[in-house]
């Protein structure tokens, strides 16, 4: 009866141990209908594999704003070195977002990596709408409290290069975003291509991934917008 009860605790032990350092969902076959393609004013194409597999509605919402050609020419309009680079705001404020409802959270086991690519909030988790931030660094700190649907898959080094700053004073955008399947081709290899996007005065509530809010409001979080998301 002993042996029994110390191969039970000890396959309890085993079975608690292994849910914790379970491993992220393994990736499904990348398909070009779940490759979003960037083209950047820094000089080059990135390609990013999307994870409808466990943020169905966020992919979605990307597939939808790039067809329609949303992301078309809006900067990246905070970006911390050693952090992240984030985007999708048609003001270039940090504070705008689509006409469309902002989507449910679907926080999952994808880790904020090196590559990552996740949605952008306000403090309601269910805040996320257009913008959305690309990992520079590791940022585990934000895993499950931001919806991560993507990774880098190439071209990093465009995504390196964007200009840094909270805004910029020249910053990067992104020229075209298509979907894989569109087959939009790509543009010539090219030096960087300056940008001639002006951001406008960031609001002064405007939040970002992991800092701390200033003295009027700096969001901990990836921002959208006051009444909409905002940042990491």
């Amino acid at each position: 009866m002993r042996k029994v009860l110390l191969a039970f605790v000890a396959l309890t032990i085993g079975s608690l141990a292994s849910a914790q350092t379970a491993a992220p969902p393994v990736a499904p076959p990348l398909t070009p209908e779940n490759t979003l393609v960037l083209d950047l004013s820094t000089g080059g194409r990135v390609t990013i594999a999307m994870r409808p597999d466990v943020a169905p509605k966020h992919v979605e919402r990307i597939r939808t704003l790039v067809r329609e050609h949303f992301y078309d020419g809006t900067i990246f309009h905070r970006v911390i070195d050693g952090f992240m680079a984030q985007g999708g705001d048609p003001t270039g404020t940090g504070t705008g977002g689509s006409k469309l409802p902002n989507l449910k959270a679907e926080f999952n086991d994808l880790p904020h990596v090196r590559g990552a690519v996740a949605m952008a909030r306000a403090s309601d988790n269910d805040s996320a709408n257009s913008q959305f931030y690309i990992c520079l660094a590791p940022a585990l700190k934000l895993d499950r409290s931001y919806t991560v649907w993507g990774r880098v898959t190439s071209g990093m080094e465009y995504v390196d290069a964007i200009e840094k700053g909270e805004p910029p004073a020249n910053p990067s955008k992104i020229v075209h975003a298509s979907i894989g399947s569109d087959n939009y081709p790509a543009p010539a290899p090219s030096t960087p291509i300056p940008s001639s996007a002006t951001p406008l005065a960031p609001a002064a509530d405007t939040p970002m991934p992991g800092m701390p809010l200033p003295t009027k409001a700096l969001p901990t979080l990836p921002p959208e917008a006051p009444a909409k998301p905002r940042h990491p």
